[in-house]
């Protein structure tokens, strides 16, 4: 049997949004879902029992920066990720692609794979996607992403062309080296903003024995328009039976459209990012903007909660928006945890009522309802 399965249990009947359940060796979860990102085998400032009270099921974590530090082979010898960092559940590990391909002059692409330069203290190092799946096999997280180049916006059609292309080798060869019977792969799809590319690279991932297929290369600069319509190009050519997977996108309005694009998983750094910048994610039923951003002198004398009838562990114990406000100013950690606690809290309460309307076929209606409180 299949380390990594899906599992559809319910479409909308107006917009087709899926309701869906992820098997893994560690669980099964709820899908549509979000993951919050442990980049550094950790969520930043959150505990791993802090985590699971909060809903979270799958986490993410980075290939890249814990193939520099501290080093697969240490990790493995520790039993593998879950037990080195302490978590019980699901976790995903990114290729390193997009890290690596962000370090723009420091790193060299070849068809072998990627040379760069470490950003920690310059060595040269290489990744290639039978570097990037040993890596991750010696982490053993649940799902490994395939070996990828993220294809920079602008990019000309040319370059977007040849990229997926070679793209679509280093899948191949990702897959060859996926020798782990407790661990799924997923393909990406790329194509840039292209349609024709999407759809073809689209088609060839999905041609392939994954066990997910995940879209990458979006949300990078590119306007919100073109961004939808290459999520809908790419999700119309994708399986039903896998888990289909978006990849670096988490505020509430991408969650909605990607949902109503057929997406059943997300990932992003934004909640615990805008936590650290003193910013909290509300519904646009509290601000229009969906945020409240708690340096503002507007909170000074708000002894209220951050949010009416939120549950995580800040709104709860009435820790007030003046004493939220003022630990930010003040730069104490307390604050930007309490912060990162109810993002991350929100999140995973809006992705459980997302599926419910889902589940009740409902799903325009919560969409619509969403949009008409938010402010663009």
């Amino acid at each position: 049997m299949a380390a990594i399965t899906y599992e559809l249990i319910h479409k909308d009947k107006v917009t087709g949004a899926r309701a869906g359940i992820l098997h893994t060796p560690h669980g099964d979860f709820l899908t549509p879902m979000f993951m919050p990102v442990g980049t550094q085998a950790t969520v930043k400032s959150v505990s791993p029992e802090e985590l699971e009270d909060l809903g979270a099921g799958v986490i993410l974590s980075n290939t890249y920066h814990l193939f520099l530090r501290p080093g697969a082979e240490l990790i493995a010898k520790a039993g593998g990720l879950h037990k080195f960092m302490h978590w019980s559940k699901g976790i995903l590990t990114d290729s390193g692609g997009f890290q690596v391909f962000s370090l723009g002059a420091l790193r060299k692409i070849s068809e072998d794979g990627v040379t760069f330069r470490s950003h920690l203290d310059g060595a040269k190092k290489f990744l290639s996607p039978e570097v990037s799946i040993n890596t991750q096999m010696k982490l053993g997280s649940d799902i490994m992403m395939a070996f990828d180049e993220c294809i920079p916006y602008p990019a000309d059609y040319d370059y977007a062309k040849k990229s997926t292309e070679r793209t679509h080798r280093w899948a191949e060869r990702s897959l060859k080296a996926a020798t782990s019977k407790t661990q799924g792969l997923f393909g990406i799809c790329q194509g840039g903003m292209y349609a024709d590319l999407r759809e073809e690279s689209a088609k060839t991932i999905a041609a392939m024995d994954f066990a997910g297929c995940a879209v990458g290369g979006l949300s990078v600069g590119e306007p919100k328009e073109v961004f939808y319509e290459m999520l809908s190009i790419s999700t119309k050519f994708l399986p039903e039976n896998k888990a289909r997977y978006l990849m670096g996108v988490g505020t509430p309005d991408h969650l909605i459209e990607g949902v109503l694009r057929g997406i059943d998983m997300f990932d992003c750094v934004f909640p615990t990012r805008v936590a650290r910048n003193g910013m909290a994610m509300v519904s646009p039923k509290t601000n229009s903007a969906g945020r409240l951003v708690m340096k503002n002198s507007d909170y000074k004398e708000d002894f209220s909660p951050l949010e009416n009838n939120c549950d995580c562990y800040a709104c709860k114990n009435n820790f007030t928006r003046a004493y939220i406000r003022h630990l930010v100013r003040a730069e104490e950690i307390f604050g930007l945890r309490l912060l990162s606690l109810h993002n991350l809290r929100y999140l995973q309460k809006f992705m459980t009522e997302m599926r419910q309307s889902i589940l009740e076929d409902r799903f325009s209606d919560f969409r619509a309802e969403f949009f008409y409180n938010y402010s663009r």
